[in-house]
């Protein structure tokens, strides 16, 4: 019975979806007053697009856009407004969602149900591609393969989200990765998250396992609380996934951690913070991708802890402390990077109950944070478009405007080339041809 309640449930709030994803069926003739071209970093004025069956058909002036569509096409007019490609999250997190108060993830998803976790997901897929997140990399925290079952369920039409890449459970060193758990239920608590390695021969047990329950991808923390994949392992992971022909992207924040993964030339590096320039030279001649998470740079943490609590003076100490730390390093790294010429991604790391926000919301505050970080517009914009679109090999889906491409695409009423948090209030939302929101009026 709780079975059926839950499926009818899902099928009565995603019957609007279902319905507008009817008009992929249809031709539109969409008039842009400007669209931005990610690739040369300009904007073109006076542009229209021409979308079939969900793609970019052909771009290009109004009148010889125009001349080309069938009678009947829809005309969506966009006149006025800022055209983009639909943003990536490089590094999401939509199964989970951990208040202020309660800044650890196990406690939270060890007492919920996987129906009720499923759900969760679901609401936090929606919220994402409301606020233009058309496409979405989950690097795990998604309980039992939860991360593909929620994609299935998107690419079936059962609910509204971006498109995902799914990783399934992370692959740690042995004890998972930022736990404190009582050792009578540690076993249980970890296999929902984890897969433990610790061996060559369990490093391609797990690999196979994730392929198995359906990952597009494989990801592993390298470091974890003094823990370490060793080179054997991450190189027998390597040489599995590659096997299936599926990427690799690492979870590594220490020197020894990223070195290991550089060495074992794994596809990506989700937050580098320890990341030197002798590794960021090997990364670049490797082909690398280096996915920055700096959401909560530039106060954007004390703002978020300050939502629902008050922090005790120990706490308050810590964070003034993480404060000096994070504005002397942080934005020396990233000039770092950006020198370097290392291939380079930007995702949110939101897997954060946000009060005051949708989780799409609190995901694009980290455009703001990248900017405060002393990264150009443009460059932000390519790191959760284009570059992006390359680092999960979807370049010719997404990424750009351009035919051929999945209409997925955004607008915002300001200049996004000059205020990069015109990103955060996206008026206009295609996925797939179809019209998830549309609140741009015109001036």
């Amino acid at each position: 019975m709780l079975r059926r309640i839950l499926i009818l449930g899902l099928l009565c709030w995603a019957a609007p979806f279902a319905a507008s994803q009817s008009n992929q069926s249809k031709t539109i003739l969409l008039e842009a007053g400007r669209l931005l071209d990610v690739r040369a970093g300009r904007y073109l004025a006076g542009q229209a697009l021409l979308i079939e069956a969900g793609k970019i058909k052909e771009l290009g002036p109004m009148a010889e856009v125009q001349a080309h569509a069938p009678k009947d096409a829809t005309l969506i007019d966009l006149r006025g407004a800022t055209l983009l490609p639909g943003l990536i999250d490089a590094h999401a997190h939509l199964l989970a969602a951990v208040g202020p108060e309660n800044q650890r993830l196990l406690p939270e998803v060890a007492g919920m149900s996987p129906a009720r976790r499923a759900l969760l997901g679901a609401r936090l897929a929606g919220e994402d591609l409301e606020a233009g997140f058309t496409t979405v990399r989950v690097v795990g925290h998604s309980g039992f393969d939860g991360d593909a079952a929620l994609r299935d369920a998107i690419n079936q039409g059962w609910v509204p989200g971006p498109r995902i890449l799914a990783s399934c459970r992370k692959l740690t060193p042995p004890g998972g990765q930022a736990l404190a758990l009582n050792p009578a239920i540690a076993q249980q608590v970890l296999e929902q998250e984890f897969l433990e390695v610790g061996s060559a021969d369990e490093a391609r047990t797990a690999v196979r396992r994730n392929i198995y329950y359906g990952a597009d991808f494989i990801k592993v923390v390298a470091d974890a609380d003094g823990r370490f994949i060793t080179p054997e392992e991450m190189k027998a992971i390597v040489e599995e996934a590659r096997r299936s022909k599926i990427k690799v992207t690492v979870h590594a924040t220490t020197t020894t951690g990223i070195q290991t993964a550089v060495d074992a030339r794994v596809d990506s590096i989700e937050h580098g913070d320890e990341v030197t320039d002798e590794q960021l030279k090997t990364m670049r001649e490797a082909g690398i991708f280096l996915v920055m998470t700096e959401a909560f740079y530039g106060g954007r943490l004390r703002a978020w802890l300050g939502k629902s609590t008050v922090l005790a003076p120990e706490d308050e100490q810590w964070l003034e402390n993480y404060e000096k730390d994070e504005n002397q390093k942080a934005p020396a790294r990233l000039q770092r990077i950006l020198r370097s010429g290392v291939k380079y991604a930007a995702g949110s790391d939101m897997w954060f109950d946000y009060p005051g926000r949708t989780r799409g919301q609190a995901t694009a505050i980290m455009f703001g944070a990248l900017s405060d970080l002393g990264m150009q517009p443009i460059d932000v914009i390519r790191a959760t478009t284009s570059s992006a679109a390359e680092l999960i090999g979807w370049q010719d889906r997404v990424g750009a405007i351009e035919p051929g491409e999945f209409a997925d695409l955004i607008a915002t009423s300001g200049d996004p080339l000059q205020d990069i948090t015109e990103l955060e209030r996206v008026k206009f939302v295609m996925k797939n041809g179809a019209v998830v929101r549309n609140d741009w009026h015109g001036k």
